[in-house]
């Protein structure tokens, strides 16, 4: 008996072998065409932005004007590249700190099962972040309007301004509509990560916190925001990346202007890349240079906040 389930043992782990390879196939089958898309819009292009950065090239005709380390150079001493810098990290601020906090607000808000139609309430929030930002940028543009805008007749009846404020013709106004407006389109997908933090912290150290007779603010300070920690440092790692990745945003509502005081690195890369801003053609091996200097900024911030948050989730198991 003992030797006939030895000479059958093999037989069956060949099948066992045969149907693991089968499903890894078809998983195989069913990644393929989703990496076809990664490989096709993301790693080429960023690989081949790289290689178009040591180049003086328009964006077509031959690939032969190999010019080293200058396009860096150019970029490193051109004062609007840090202009653009300057002021994309201005805008990351300050979307960063009015929308942080203002989603952990509205997320504890919503949280409390006292609250009625909580659901209807996420909803409403959760609408501007699947709205293009296209079409949002382009009817902020008619609410921000210094003549018959919605903010500018809004204010005059309740009186706070006397006249017309030029909000997107000045630099100062300009920059503060566009954080106000990128802070709302994104609020909501910030509000869904801090509720689901919210929502995974132990209940059994709030009942403890409640017997040793700890008010509302002692338990948020000492219970909530300790163990919020890893979950704030990643909803910061997408605010920061949203922030400067706002492109359409930004393009629709002011394209830049007044002068440069709202144009970020993105819109600058898109003036050298496909716009003869610079005069005669464009210049896509100058803006890839210019791309690649920013996007290793951009990484560099995202490495360090990601092992920021690994340290804080370490910390916190």
């Amino acid at each position: 008996m003992s030797s006939r389930v030895l000479n059958a043992t093999p037989p069956l782990r060949r099948r066992g072998l045969n149907r693991t390879r089968a499903r890894r196939m078809w998983a195989y089958a069913f990644i393929l065409p989703q990496l076809t898309l990664v490989v096709a819009f993301a790693l080429y292009p960023i690989a081949m932005t790289h290689v178009y950065s040591f180049y003086d090239w328009p964006g077509f005709g031959p690939l032969d004007r190999h010019v080293g380390w200058q396009n860096y150079l150019r970029v490193v001493n051109d004062e609007l590249f840090w202009n653009a810098f300057h002021k994309s990290f201005v805008f990351m601020a300050g979307t960063v700190a009015l929308q942080l906090p203002t989603a952990l607000l509205i997320a504890i808000l919503l949280n409390s099962e006292r609250l009625f139609g909580r659901n209807v309430y996420r909803t409403l929030f959760f609408i501007p972040v699947v709205t293009t930002s296209a079409v949002i940028g382009i009817v902020m543009r008619s609410i921000f309007a210094t003549h018959n805008g919605l903010v500018n007749n809004g204010l005059l009846f309740v009186g706070l301004i006397d006249r017309p404020v030029r909000w997107l013709a000045q630099a100062d106004t300009a920059m503060i509509a566009l954080i106000v407006v990128a802070s709302w389109k994104w609020l909501g997908i910030k509000m869904i990560m801090w509720l689901a933090g919210l929502q995974s912290l132990p209940v059994e150290l709030y009942d403890a916190a409640k017997v040793d007779g700890a008010n509302a603010w002692q338990t948020f300070r000492f219970i909530t925001v300790p163990l919020l920690v890893p979950v704030g440092v990643v909803v910061l790692l997408f605010s920061i990346v949203d922030a400067l990745t706002a492109f359409d945003l930004i393009f629709t509502m002011t394209e830049g202007g007044p002068g440069f005081a709202t144009e970020f690195m993105e819109l600058y890369i898109y003036r050298y890349a496909f716009t003869s801003f610079a005069g005669g053609l464009p210049q896509l091996g100058y803006a890839s240079a210019a791309g690649v200097f920013f996007g290793l900024t951009v990484f560099l911030i995202s490495l360090a906040l990601s092992l920021l948050a690994r340290r804080a989730a370490t910390a916190r198991r």
